[in-house]
C-alpha cells in the first residue's frame, strides 16, 4: 500500500533528506510531505515512510534513519545517509518510475549509486569533505543545495520549508539528467556493438547517429578500429578514436595534407566532392554526404596504412 506520508525533519536541510525527498515524490506523489521532528510525525507507522530522522534503520518499518549508533554502512564499511538507505530500497522503483528498460535497470542502479549516491552518503557523514574539490568545493551539489536555505535574519517562519521544496525540484534536474545520462549510454553501448559486428575486420566504423561510441569499442576488444562516422544534423561526421579515456591522443590522425582545411581547398586536397572541413587538430573532419564521409575514412584510413609502412620500413 502507498504512504499517505513522507515525513522528514524540520529545519536546516543538506543534500540528503534533498535526494531522498526526489526519489519518494516520484514514486508517491499523492503522498504529502512533511517536515517535523515532533514524536507523532516521526513514529514510524503504516501510512508514512520517515527519512533522515526518527533514530532507527527498519525498512519493514518504513523508517530510514542514519544518525544512530550502529548506523548502518554498505557492504565495504562506507557509512549511508537517508539517500543511500532510500535509494537502496526503492531505487529501482523510481527507475520503472522514469521509463528505465527494465534489461537495463540493474545496471543503472548501482552506477548511480557508485557515481551520485555515495559521493553524497560520504559527504553527509563526513568521511569526505567538499573541500578536497579545491577550488570548485563551493560548487558541488551538496553545497549548492545548502547555498538555497534562507539567510539567518529571514523573518519568515515558512521560508526553509519553501526553500527545502524549492530545493527538491532543483535536485531532481540532476538526478534525472544523470540517470538520463547513464541509461542513455547503455543504449548507445548496444547500438554500437552491433555496429562493430557488422563492421567485422573493417578499419571504419559507422553508426546510425552521433553517440558515445569509445566505451562499447573498449568493451569489444575492437582494436582494430581507427574512425567512426556518423550523420549530423545536416551533414555527416568523420572522427578519431581516443587511445584512453583521459586525454586526447588517438588510435590515428586524419591526414596532416588535411590540417585546417574546409569548402574547396578540403575537396582539391582529398580529391571528395562534398568534403566539407578537417579540424586543424586532425581528430574530425565532414562532408556533406555519405558517399563523401566514407570516401574521406577510406582515404584516412590509407594514410595510416602508409605512415606504418614507411615506419616498419
Amino acid at each position: 500500500m502507498a504512504p499517505n506520508l513522507l515525513v522528514t525533519h524540520s529545519g536546516g536541510f543538506h543534500a540528503d533528506e534533498v535526494l531522498s525527498s526526489v526519489i519518494l515524490t516520484q514514486i508517491f506523489p499523492e503522498a504529502r510531505l512533511v517536515r517535523s521532528r515532533a514524536p507523532e510525525w516521526i513514529t514510524p507507522g503504516a501510512d508514512r515512510i520517515v527519512y533522515d530522522v526518527g533514530g532507527a534503520y527498519d525498512a519493514v518499518a518504513g523508517i530510514f534513519d542514519h544518525h544512530q549508533r550502529g548506523a548502518p554502512q554498505r557492504n565495504d564499511g562506507q557509512p549511508f545517509s537517508s539517500f543511500g538507505l532510500i535509494w537502496k530500497h526503492f531505487g529501482r522503483d523510481y527507475l520503472a518510475a522514469l521509463s528505465v528498460a527494465a534489461a537495463f535497470v540493474e545496471t543503472v542502479h548501482a552506477a548511480f549509486d557508485a557515481s551520485f549516491v555515495l559521493p553524497i552518503d560520504l559527504v553527509d557523514n563526513g568521511a569526505l569533505s567538499p573541500d578536497s574539490a579545491g577550488l570548485l568545493a563551493g560548487l558541488t551539489l551538496p553545497s549548492l543545495l545548502e547555498t538555497l536555505k534562507p539567510v539567518f535574519d529571514d523573518p519568515d517562519p515558512e521560508a526553509t520549508d519553501r526553500a527545502f521544496h524549492a530545493a527538491v525540484e532543483i535536485a531532481r534536474g540532476f538526478v534525472e539528467a544523470k540517470i538520463a545520462g547513464i541509461h542513455a549510454k547503455l543504449r548507445a553501448e548496444t547500438l554500437v556493438l552491433k555496429a562493430i559486428a557488422s563492421a567485422g575486420d573493417g578499419r571504419v566504423l559507422e553508426l546510425p547517429m552521433g553517440m558515445p561510441f569509445r566505451p562499447a569499442i573498449m568493451k569489444a576488444g575492437a582494436d582494430h578500429l581507427l574512425f567512426v562516422v556518423h550523420p549530423r544534423e545536416a551533414d555527416w561526421c568523420l572522427t578519431g578514436i581516443r587511445r584512453a579515456e583521459e586525454g586526447f591522443e588517438l588510435r590515428a590522425d586524419l591526414p596532416a595534407a588535411w590540417a585546417g582545411l574546409s569548402g574547396r581547398d578540403l575537396e582539391v586536397a582529398t580529391g571528395v566532392e562534398g568534403a566539407s572541413f578537417c579540424h586543424n587538430g586532425r581528430f574530425i573532419a565532414a562532408a556533406k554526404t555519405r558517399e563523401a564521409i566514407l570516401a574521406l575514412a577510406r582515404l584516412a584510413v590509407e594514410d595510416v596504412e602508409k605512415r606504418a609502412d614507411r615506419v616498419s620500413n
